[in-house]
């Protein structure tokens, strides 16, 4: 199998090569075949020049860089739209997920899953971040029929056949685990390891993840509730 790790930037010029380093170093260990795609959605600091720079001086890495700043989850669907991997793997570019994580999640998809989705269990933010990530998180579950402890969590391994089928409207990322189980996923959780931020400031804020979320909430109950997948009988074609 080959991986396709899959990375949304926006204005992390410090935390980047840290971060590819603590890439490659484990990815190497474990022999994958991989890439690694870095998408600058619309940065206003040096985060392009670095991810240039790390092009040039590692084949395996891939930049993709949007006109302008555009969010999470288009940036995240224009890198699922170019992995070439059979595994698209995905993190936040700020450090606070770890890569040292991955070979367990990779285990635990290569039993049968098509998705494993990390679960911050002891997170590393402010007390206001992990209060409004419970709330968010219960309501969430509450109105889509869920039980996942985090969907925030950006570390997830995703088959990629199935992840590039969903279409990534604006806060959608918020919502992969039920996306990819309305695709006929088997979506696992795992807990995984959660750091402080080294360098940089949260692109987030309660209130504004809030106030999206709630629409975008709304409208992934429309799509559970008008979702009719058609199963053929048969065939002549």
């Amino acid at each position: 199998m080959k991986i396709s790790f899959v990375i949304p930037v926006h204005n992390e010029q410090d935390n980047l090569l840290p971060l590819f380093d603590e890439i490659t170093r484990m990815a190497d260990a474990e022999r994958y075949e991989y890439e690694i795609i870095f998408v600058d959605d619309g940065s206003r600091d040096n985060s392009l020049q670095v991810l240039k720079s790390l092009a040039r001086g590692c084949p395996a890495v891939r930049y993709l860089s949007l006109a302008a700043n555009r969010g999470q989850s288009a940036a995240l669907g224009v890198g699922f739209a170019h992995a070439a991997g059979d595994v698209i793997i995905t993190m936040d570019a700020d450090g606070q997920n770890d890569p040292a994580d991955v070979p367990a999640m990779m285990a635990r998809y290569g039993e049968g899953c098509d998705m494993v989705t990390g679960w911050r269990r002891n997170r590393r933010d402010t007390l206001s971040k992990r209060v409004g990530s419970r709330i968010g998180n219960g309501i969430r579950n509450r109105l889509t029929g869920e039980s996942i402890h985090d969907t925030g969590c950006s570390l997830k391994v995703m088959r990629a056949d199935m992840v590039k089928r969903i279409k990534m409207f604006k806060g959608m990322h918020r919502f992969l685990p039920t996306l990819m189980r309305m695709e006929g996923a088997r979506v696992v959780e795992m807990e995984v390891n959660h750091r402080p931020r080294r360098h940089g400031t949260s692109n987030y804020t309660n209130w504004r993840r809030a106030r999206e979320g709630f629409f975008d909430l709304l409208a992934v109950r429309w799509m559970q509730r008008r979702y009719q997948p058609a199963t053929i009988g048969e065939k002549h074609v």
